[in-house]
C-alpha cells in the first residue's frame, strides 16, 4: 500500500438511513465494509448490505460485508450446545445457532445482543425487542442478495487498545465493576466453565487476515457467510476470577482474593454494580462456550499470546482498568 496515498474520510451522519448510505456506498463504488459499531439492531446493516449489492450489479465486482456477533450467543446461557467443539467453520453452525433454546427466560427473543446493552439495561425486557434476528437478518440478507458475509465473534479481549476508541474491553471491566459492588469476587456458574480469549492485538490481526483475504480474492467461491472467532484458546472464568480478585485485593478494592459461589444477595448486588437485571448477570460474567477458532487458521492468522496469558496481564488489566475509572470520575 502506498503510504503517499491521499486517504479522505468519508462521513455519514445517519448510517440508518438508506438513501444517504446507498448514495455514499455505490458514488464511491466501495466493495467492502467492516461493520464494527452495532451488533443489536439491524437497521444500519440492511442499509449497507443492499447499497453493496447495487455496486456489484453495476460493476460486476465482488463485494463484501462483516457483521460482528457478540459470543454470548453461543454460550450454555444462550442454548449453545456443550456436549461437543463447536468450530467456526462448520457448515451448520448457522443451523445449529438458529435451534437454540435459551436457558435464561430475558434471552428468549433476544438473539444478537451485545455486551455494552446487556450492562445498562434496566429490565429484561428492555434489550429484546430490537435485538431480535440480529445476526439471522444479516446472514440471511447477505446471502439472498449474493454479499459475501462475514461474521465475526470476539470473545474475552483484554490488553491494551490502541486505537481511538476504548483503551479496555468489557468482560474483565464487568467482573470488576461486580466485584467494585459486591465487595469480593464471586463464581455465578458451578464447575470450572471455559470461554473463548483473546489478546486484542490478536484480535485485531484477525480483522486484518480477513481483509488481506478479501483483498487477494480467496473467497471468491464463498456462496455461504462465514464465521470467524478470534481466540486463542479457552480460559476457565474461575481462574480468571481468582486473578482479578489478587489484583483488586492488592490494591485494596476489596478484602482478599477469595472467590466464592454466589448466592442471591451477591447476584444483587453485583447486578448493581452492572447496572443491569439479576437475571442477566451470569449471562455477563460466566457461561461455558464451546466455539473453537479454526476458520481464521485457514487465513494464516495465528495468535501471539496463548490463553493462558490473560492471568499473568491481570494485574495490568485491573490497573488499567481502575485508572480508566479515575479518569472518568467513576
Amino acid at each position: 500500500m502506498n503510504s503517499d496515498a491521499d486517504v479522505a474520510p468519508l462521513i455519514l451522519e445517519n448510517v440508518k438511513d438508506q438513501a444517504v448510505v446507498r448514495d455514499l456506498i455505490v458514488s464511491h463504488e466501495i466493495t467492502i465494509v467492516l461493520f464494527l459499531i452495532d451488533a443489536f439492531e439491524v437497521g444500519a446493516q440492511c442499509c449497507f448490505i443492499r447499497a453493496l449489492a447495487e455496486v456489484k450489479m453495476t460493476t460486476g465486482r465482488e463485494v463484501h460485508f462483516l457483521h460482528l456477533l457478540m459470543d454470548a450467543d453461543t454460550d450454555n446461557h444462550a442454548g449453545a450446545p456443550t456436549d461437543r467443539l463447536l468450530f467456526d467453520d462448520e457448515e451448520d453452525l448457522y443451523k445449529i445457532q438458529m435451534n437454540q433454546v435459551p436457558n435464561i427466560p430475558p434471552v428468549q427473543t433476544s438473539y444478537g445482543w451485545c455486551w455494552p446493552l446487556l450492562r445498562c439495561a434496566t429490565s429484561p425486557t428492555a434489550v429484546t425487542p430490537k435485538a431480535i434476528n440480529t445476526n439471522n437478518t444479516v446472514i440471511e440478507l447477505c446471502e439472498s442478495l449474493d454479499v459475501k458475509g462475514y461474521i465475526f465473534v470476539p470473545c474475552i479481549v483484554y490488553g491494551e487498545g490502541e486505537g481511538f476508541g476504548n483503551p479496555i474491553s468489557i468482560q474483565t471491566v464487568a467482573i470488576v465493576r461486580a466485584a467494585q459492588e459486591a465487595g469480593r469476587v464471586y463464581s455465578v456458574d458451578p464447575g470450572k466453565p471455559t470461554w473463548p480469549v483473546c489478546h486484542v492485538l490478536d484480535n485485531t490481526a484477525l480483522y486484518l487476515a480477513i481483509v488481506s483475504s478479501i483483498l487477494t480474492g480467496k473467497h471468491s467461491d464463498q456462496k455461504k457467510c462465514r464465521y470467524y472467532l478470534a481466540a486463542s484458546g479457552t480460559i476457565a472464568w474461575v481462574d480468571l476470577y481468582q486473578a482479578i480478585g489478587e489484583a483488586l485485593a492488592k490494591r485494596g478494592v476489596i478484602s482478599d482474593n477469595v472467590v466464592a459461589q454466589a448466592d442471591e444477595d451477591a447476584m444483587d448486588r453485583m447486578a448493581k454494580g452492572l447496572k443491569t437485571p439479576k437475571e442477566l448477570v451470569a449471562l455477563q460474567l460466566g457461561g461455558a462456550c464451546m466455539l473453537t477458532a479454526r476458520g481464521g487458521e485457514k487465513l494464516g492468522w495465528k495468535p501471539q499470546f496463548s490463553p493462558t496469558h490473560i492471568l499473568q496481564a491481570a494485574d495490568d488489566e485491573v490497573e488499567r482498568i481502575l485508572a480508566y475509572q479515575r479518569n472518568r470520575g467513576q
